[in-house]
């Protein structure tokens, strides 16, 4: 795998910026809520710019380095997903209006990027000089497994605790309106500033997404141990969430089999980073698994519908 240098970061930081803006851009001329067509479009131009970088990727650095970003990538974009399912929690415990749930996600998925940059640098470095940490890391992602196939219903009640208890760590530090009052994470009334519930689901949605990451993170270093590569991949993934909420906001009560292929994924990748020093899996196996499991997750949930996942 070639090295990665000055060149790629400044293309892949470039990428992100332009895309960045372009996102507000649209967001603002499209509306608060933008529709589901326009969602689908603007999250089809999200997944098609990340497969392109991996293209690039590909080129400049080498198959291996493609393939191997394409199952991070398909990796973190899976496992993704599923926060949509938290992220329609936090909204409906926090009131927050559809009008304004474009909004709390953009600023979260912002920080998301620079709190996935310090925790990956920390992993790598971690990872570099204890060999150990692999046995924590796959720790995590075997917690992250049992949530996905047995604790949804203690991970509703988590959301549901996490938001209160924001709400009163907000509320110790500045008054909060008890409804949604313009578009602002803060307000001025009667010369008293005050913070709105749009603040609050901020406030839920990056200590969740902390969460997340500490189990999407090392399931990426079961794939590769590259920075650039892990964080690339991360990126790229989270950069179309907020498009993709609200493309599936409602059809995803409906993917019942999804927490469990996420599951059952989890434990592999766990598996391949405990047997990582025994047997070596090439990535185009890699990328085959992750795009077998989630495949037939969908399609199970939807040949055989049941009851809408409970939120």
């Amino acid at each position: 795998m070639s090295t990665v240098g000055l060149v790629e970061w400044t293309v892949f930081w470039t990428v992100v910026a332009i895309a960045l803006v372009a996102d507000i851009v649209v967001a603002r001329l499209g509306g608060r809520t933008p529709s589901v067509r326009n969602a689908a479009l603007w999250s089809a131009a999200w997944i098609g710019l990340g497969l392109a970088f991996g293209a690039w990727v590909a080129l400049r650095l080498g198959a291996d380095a493609g393939i191997t970003y394409l199952t991070a990538y398909l990796l973190e974009k899976s496992l993704s997903v599923d926060n949509l399912f938290l992220f329609i929690l936090i909204f409906k415990e926090t009131g927050i209006p559809a009008g304004l749930q474009h909004r709390a996600l953009f600023w979260g998925i912002v920080s998301a990027l620079i709190m996935r940059a310090v925790l990956i640098a920390l992993g790598v470095y971690l990872l570099e000089r204890f060999h150990w940490v692999i046995y924590i890391f796959a720790a995590f992602l075997l917690f992250a497994a049992w949530r996905m196939l047995w604790g949804k219903e203690e991970e509703i009640k988590r959301i549901e605790a996490s938001c209160a208890l924001c709400t009163s760590w907000v509320g110790r530090f500045i008054p909060i309106m008890p409804v949604t009052t313009g578009t602002g994470f803060l307000i001025r009334k009667g010369g008293r500033l005050m913070a709105t519930p749009l603040l609050v689901a901020l406030v839920v949605i990056e200590t969740t997404d902390l969460i997340f990451a500490l189990d999407s993170i090392p399931a990426v270093f079961a794939v590769t141990r590259d920075p650039f590569l892990v964080y690339t991949s991360n990126v790229f993934a989270l950069l179309g969430l907020r498009s993709l909420y609200f493309v599936l906001a409602d059809a995803i009560r409906d993917l019942r089999f999804l927490r469990t292929g996420l599951g059952i994924m989890l434990l592999l990748v766990a598996a391949k980073m405990l047997l990582a020093d025994i047997v070596e899996i090439p990535p185009l196996v890699s990328l085959a698994v992750v795009v077998l499991i989630f495949g037939v997750a969908v399609v199970a949930s939807r040949l055989f519908p049941g009851a809408p996942v409970r939120m």
